[in-house]
Formats: C-alpha cells, sequence, structure tokens
C-alpha cells in the first residue's frame, strides 16, 4: 500500500476526501481533510432521479480541487468511491465517463450494502465498543451495519437521506407521508435476523451536527466529536426543538449553523424516527465512515479488516511520528505494569487504568519532542487531541491527566475541575500520576535498570540495581498517595 493515499467519498450531499500518511505495517495520520458540499443529488428525486447538470458540474469542479491537494501532498493512490445518488441515477455514466476522460479518475460506484459494511470496518477498528449498530444518513441512503464483539454480522441499506426525503415529502410538508416511508423501510433492519443492539453509533454528518449541538448545549468539556456519547432520554427535547422550528432565524437561536439548514430537520426527523422505532439507548458519534472503511478495508485486507489484537493505531502513529526509541517505550510500558501490580492491594484500582498508566508511560516523551520546557503541559495539550481513535473520552483525558502529573506533585481537586465530568475520583488520579512519576523517576538516566519491588503492609521496598544520588534523590522528592510509605535499597 502507498505511503500516502488519497480516499474520495462522492455522497449525495456532501464529497468528502482524507488523505492519510502510513508510518508502519498498520499505523497512520490523518494529513488532510477536506469536504464540498457539492449536493450532487439536488434534483434529481424530483426527476426521476436523473443527476441535473448544475449539480455535476459542482462535483466536477470540487473533484478538481480534491486532486490538486492530493497531488500536493505526493498521494501515490486514489481510491474513489461514489453512493446513492449516482448508483440510483439513470444518468451516472455521463459524470464517471467526463471525470475519467478530463481527469483521469476512476470512480466506482458501490452498492448500499458495501457502504455499509465500510462503516462497520471504520467504526469497529476505531471506535472502543464492540457491539453496535451503525446508523450513518447520507442524502439518498442510511446504511445500517451489525457488528458483535468487534465483528460485521449485517450490512443494510435504506433508501433513506435527506435529501431524498426532502424533495419527497418535505418540499410538500407531508410529514404524515415521510414517517409512515421511513417505518416501512425500517421493517428491513427490525426483520433481518439480527437482534437490535440498544446502542447506535452514528455516521454522517446530519448525526455529527446534532452531536455538537448537544455538547455546545452541555458545555462539554472536549472538544472532540468522534467518540463522543450521550444517553437518548436526555435530548429528546433538542430533536423535538429542532423539528418544531419554522424559520432558519429559530434555527440558528437553537446553534445551527446556516450550511446545515437544508438537511438539519430532515436528518434529524429520519434519526429520531430510527432511535424511537429501534428503542435506542445510547448514541456513539462516529467522526470516522466510509472513507476510512475504504482505506482499512485496503491496509487490513490480509487481516479479515481488522487490526490485530492490543494493537492501536493512535498509539502506535504517535510512536512514529514521533521517533519515540521503542527500547525506551517498551522499559517504560513494561516497568509501569509493574508499579501498578505491586501496588494494587493497596490502590485496588480496575485493570482498566493499567492499560491508560502503560500508554501514558510510553507516550510521555512526545512533551519533550514539542518542547523541553513544560514538557508535561505539552504532553496533555496534545494528548487531548491527538489521542484520537480506539479510545474513550474518559480513557483519553486520565492518560492526558497521568502526563500532565507526572512529577513530583500530585493532582488536587482544583486541578481537574475542568475535565471532571471525564475523569476517575481524585484518588484514583493521585494514584495514577504517583505511579507513572515513580516510573520515570526510576529511569531518569535513561539506564533502563532491572528494579525489584516489594510491598509489605503500605511500605514499597525498591531494590535498584545501580542506585545513585541523582535517582534516589528524584524518587525522594516525589509527594506520595495517602498510606503509602517508600523504602529504597
Amino acid at each position: 500500500m502507498s505511503k500516502i493515499t488519497t480516499i474520495i467519498d462522492i455522497g449525495s450531499n456532501s464529497m468528502r476526501m482524507v488523505v492519510l500518511e502510513k508510518s508502519s505495517r498498520f499505523a497512520f495520520s490523518l494529513i488532510n481533510e477536506t469536504k464540498s458540499r457539492v449536493k450532487i443529488s439536488e434534483g434529481c428525486y424530483e426527476n426521476g432521479g436523473m443527476l441535473q447538470e448544475i449539480p455535476m458540474q459542482r462535483a466536477y469542479e470540487s473533484l478538481k480541487s480534491f486532486l490538486n491537494i492530493s497531488n500536493a501532498l505526493k498521494s501515490r493512490k486514489i481510491l474513489c468511491v461514489a453512493t446513492s445518488a449516482l448508483r440510483d441515477a439513470p444518468n451516472s455514466n455521463v459524470f464517471l465517463s467526463r471525470v475519467k476522460q478530463d481527469l483521469g479518475l476512476n470512480i466506482k460506484i458501490i452498492n448500499g450494502e458495501k457502504e455499509s459494511y465500510y462503516g462497520g470496518v471504520a467504526t469497529s477498528n476505531l471506535l472502543h465498543d464492540d457491539n453496535f449498530v451503525t446508523v450513518d444518513i447520507g442524502g439518498g441512503s442510511t446504511e445500517f451495519c451489525f457488528v458483535e464483539d468487534g465483528k460485521i454480522v449485517k450490512s443494510l441499506s435504506l433508501d433513506i437521506g435527506t435529501v431524498r426525503i426532502r424533495e419527497l415529502y418535505f418540499n410538500k410538508n407531508n410529514l404524515d407521508g415521510a414517517k409512515t416511508y421511513i417505518l416501512e423501510n425500517l421493517k428491513k433492519v427490525l426483520n433481518c435476523g439480527v437482534n437490535t443492539p440498544s446502542k447506535v453509533v452514528g455516521i454522517g454528518g446530519s448525526i455529527r451536527f446534532l452531536s455538537k449541538l448537544i455538547m455546545q448545549k452541555n458545555a462539554y468539556p472536549l472538544d472532540s466529536i468522534h467518540g463522543f456519547t450521550y444517553d437518548v432520554k436526555n435530548e429528546q427535547k433538542l430533536f423535538l426543538d429542532i423539528l418544531k422550528t419554522e424559520s432558519n432565524e429559530e434555527l440558528e437561536a437553537l446553534g445551527v449553523k446556516k450550511d446545515r439548514f437544508d438537511t438539519i430537520k430532515e436528518g434529524t426527523f429520519i434519526f429520531k424516527t430510527i432511535i424511537d422505532e429501534l428503542n435506542i439507548k445510547t448514541v456513539v458519534t462516529s467522526g470516522v465512515g466510509v472513507r476510512e472503511g475504504v482505506y482499512l478495508t485496503d491496509l487490513l485486507r490480509n487481516q479479515n479488516h481488522k487490526f490485530p489484537s492490543n494493537f492501536n493505531v493512535s498509539v502506535r502513529s504517535l510512536l512514529d511520528r514521533f521517533q519515540i526509541c521503542e527500547k525506551q517505550s517498551a522499559y517504560l510500558g513494561r516497568s509501569a505494569k509493574e508499579i501498578f501490580e505491586v501496588l494494587k492491594p493497596l490502590h485496588k484500582l480496575d485493570d482498566k487504568f493499567s492499560t491508560l498508566l502503560v500508554v501514558a508511560s510510553k507516550l510521555h516523551s512526545i512533551g519533550v519532542r514539542l518542547n523541553f520546557y513544560k514538557s508535561n503541559d505539552n504532553a496533555f495539550d496534545f494528548i487531548l487531541n491527538g489521542l484520537t481513535y480506539d479510545f474513550l473520552h474518559t480513557s483519553r483525558v486520565t492518560v492526558a491527566y497521568i502526563l500532565k502529573f507526572s512529577k513530583k506533585s500530585l493532582p488536587k481537586e482544583s486541578d481537574i475541575e475542568k475535565y471532571k465530568e471525564l475523569l476517575p475520583p481524585l484518588e484514583t488520579l493521585r494514584w495514577l500520576s504517583f505511579m507513572q512519576a515513580l516510573n520515570l523517576a526510576i529511569n531518569i538516566d535513561y539506564s533502563n535498570p532491572r528494579t525489584q519491588y516489594a510491598l509489605k503492609e503500605n511500605i514499597l521496598t525498591i531494590e535498584l540495581e545501580n542506585n545513585s544520588f541523582l535517582l534516589s534523590s528524584q524518587i525522594e522528592k516525589l509527594e506520595l498517595p495517602d498510606g503509602l510509605e517508600l523504602g529504597i535499597l
């Protein structure tokens, strides 16, 4: 697979491109994301599905710009797929032929099941959930992909979309007809032979924008849409408020941006009808979808489209890009786990925190790479935004705080106020910060020393292979969690 790959997804409403750079066998990072609301399906559902000239021209011009970006970034591979609007249009060959002849770009029209499958591949690999159904609301269709124990078990596509519903029903003020149409289509999901889970992973612009409104309304502390989770029952009022609006001014008062005026009511109507009919309790927002699914299907073609177990693409990508010494990283990870295990009778923390401590230990030198001074603060800010894939928001913020307070002083209540709703109790965070600080202090001279730990009652004895004044004085400066004493041999 090429080191830099471009993926273009031509949807009914928007055309999107991502450019991804591979850093090692399975690791990659996003180096460009571009979106153009070309509305290629505009007017087609009122005209027998036929693509109209002006929307086709918008798409053509945007594709030229996308290719300019791709070439400038030295992308050596371009994968371009098209979904509902082009697969439904009797005259799609007119657009496909022109693009191939003028721009040298081959567009692959994918069917609904394949579109759904790509969404499932992306979310099952890049979200920290194993049992859910994806709902991807587009302009012309909505895709459902059932994932059980991290494996895709069913992919479905329905002819429900924001542009389709607007042109066939909303423009005629026939909301009852729209609901009947959606419910009739949903029978295919209800009768597909797979139990519908209570958790939806939402893909697509309408669902993501609804999540942004919810985050804004609730003053959510982390500015990251991917992985944002909410309870449906708590947000029903916002959905109803959007559906009750009668003007763009009323939408704007709810926080809706101008470029969403033409689809947000239809998108909300479709999504609310789906979650009500399927009895959905929880929504997880996905920042990834078809584009990432196309990329991962190619990248993981010999792995059944699944990352190896215990592999995290975000961690591996950061280690690659910051050229963190693998020997040091591996040592600190092992040492962190040893310290966690020996202190378990005292801290009594769940094993999930061991995993987060190991991640923080492996990534701690990112802050130094950014700037030696205030390295812990640098790492904190970077991790909040850089640890994107396969991490819960709570896990990401916890890792960032472990890195921020991996020093002699432990965090206080005032230090965690901003992100408190996403953090574990202060006492848990103090233990994690101490274990991280101890781990770093033991390896302050980068010698990767062999160290023996023993816990007797509340005294942790540390037997150092090559004790030194620098090392022991660094350990002695550490603030200890309540109830712990240290002894150095």
